[in-house]
């Protein structure tokens, strides 16, 4: 699925058209495939979760803004990664794990590796599209990716970027 999705991605580029958010598809817990081209025209927040990372409490709050922010076109999606060791959930139970302790009701995906050559190919080009301070590659849990209404990666945040630090953000991208 990733490979093809990939390839998808490179062919637009190749082609003289950016990759968006539309066009890649991920794995839900559940196992069932999700075109992410369902949140075309909506601003979305990517982040990377880990259900024992010491950063989880960002859960909570990344809830509060999906909530206040939906019926305007907003959606937080959340990809849990094992890579650094804070994921020890199985897919099967990454909803309710996340609904139980964290209160989380936005989509929750599939484990996904963000680094590295298994990186997922959504990961591949949020990392690509925006660069951290260290480079390319994803420092820790919680890293966020802002995308516009156009599927284009409009920001980057640190992991220990409290998500209510991007209200202004958010709502700069949904007013565009």
């Amino acid at each position: 699925m990733g490979d093809l999705t990939w390839d998808r991605a490179a062919s637009l580029a190749t082609l003289g058209r950016m990759a968006s958010l539309g066009d890649f598809q991920a794995r839900s817990s559940d196992g069932s495939d999700v075109d992410l081209a369902a949140y075309d025209g909506q601003v979305v927040l990517v982040v990377n979760t880990a259900s024992r990372c010491g950063l989880a409490g960002q859960f909570e709050r990344l809830q509060e803004l999906h909530d206040t922010y939906a019926d305007l076109g907003f959606a937080v999606l959340g990809f849990p990664s094992d890579q650094f060791a804070q994921e020890p959930v199985d897919d099967a139970d990454m909803d309710r794990v996340c609904a139980r302790d964290f209160g989380v009701s936005f989509p929750v995906f599939a484990k996904v590796a963000v680094n590295g050559g298994d990186a997922d190919p959504l990961f591949q080009w949020l990392r690509s599209e925006q660069r951290g301070r260290f480079g390319d590659r994803i420092k820790w849990n919680f890293t966020k990716f802002l995308v516009d209404r156009d599927g284009n990666v409009v920001g980057r945040y640190a992991p220990t970027t409290d998500p209510v630090r991007l209200t202004d953000d958010i709502e700069a991208a949904l007013a565009a």
